[in-house]
């Protein structure tokens, strides 16, 4: 514990400076995690003014607060680690990784970590944006915040480590691009994000709550809201820490067989 300590506030600095240095590359990130909730909140919002009635027990201004509240959660959630383990792989970035006497993934959290810090100065004013246009209706107890931050810490390092586990696949093929697009496609489909559960027909809906894709945005973002009881909420902290568990037991299993197949593609 000592140890982490000592690093983890050195490698935070790191991915501060170099997160801060790459400005541009962040913005081009911020701006698909900024459209793709506003697109979906102008779709819903349009199908629940043109019924004049609540889509499943969402009207217009209840949209708008989901997915105000999602553009906070996803930014705070979301990683790219599947997309540069290729990359890093092929280009031997691992070679020295490998030599270094820390876990490479305690890095990867940290640069994710900063990164989200930084970006979310450039998030304020869409929020901004999307609360004077689309005037969310948002009502926050404490206790649903003080749970919803519960759900937030254990949703970041469910995705976090659910999709570095993943990501190792690109030890045992330099293709993993249809991987990917498969589980970004469940991902946006079943965590909430391209509409709540609620609306969803009831048998993908259940199927959703079983999965850890919607424990990863869509809950915290009900917590928060307070369109969750005491009991929604207990089983949803259990199934976040299960399948947290099962993606943290993974890790521990795969990384090393990944690492003895390792082989530098570049240079």
């Amino acid at each position: 514990m000592k140890r982490f300590l000592e690093v983890y506030p050195a490698l935070f600095r790191v991915g501060l400076r170099e997160n801060i240095q790459y400005r541009a590359s962040g913005v081009i990130w911020m701006l698909g995690l900024i459209l793709e909730p506003v697109i979906f909140l102008v779709v819903w919002s349009r199908v629940a003014d043109a019924r004049g009635d609540a889509v499943g027990g969402f009207d217009a201004a209840d949209f708008a607060a989901y997915y105000m509240v999602l553009m906070i959660v996803n930014q705070l959630t979301f990683t790219w680690v599947m997309e540069s383990f290729q990359f890093r792989i092929q280009l031997g970035e691992f070679s020295y990784l490998l030599l270094r006497p820390l876990h490479p993934v305690h890095e990867d959290i940290t640069m994710n970590v900063s990164f989200k810090l930084v970006m979310m100065i450039a998030m304020l004013p869409a929020l901004a944006i999307v609360y004077v246009a689309f005037e969310p209706r948002i009502a926050i107890s404490p206790t649903d915040a003080a749970a919803a931050l519960g759900a937030l810490a254990l949703a970041f390092m469910l995705r976090f480590c659910l999709e570095w586990t993943i990501a190792l696949a690109a030890f045992w093929t330099t293709r993993v691009s249809a991987i990917n697009r498969l589980y970004y496609s469940l991902v946006t489909f079943l965590s909430g994000r391209v509409a709540p559960l609620a609306v969803l027909p009831a048998a993908l809906g259940t199927v959703a709550a079983s999965l850890p894709f919607y424990y990863c945005v869509g809950f915290p973002v009900e917590v928060l809201l307070g369109r969750l009881g005491p009991a929604e909420i207990a089983r949803g902290f259990l199934v976040q820490a299960a399948w947290l568990a099962a993606a943290a037991a993974a890790i521990a299993l795969v990384w090393r067989r990944a690492a003895r197949r390792y082989a530098a593609v570049g240079a």
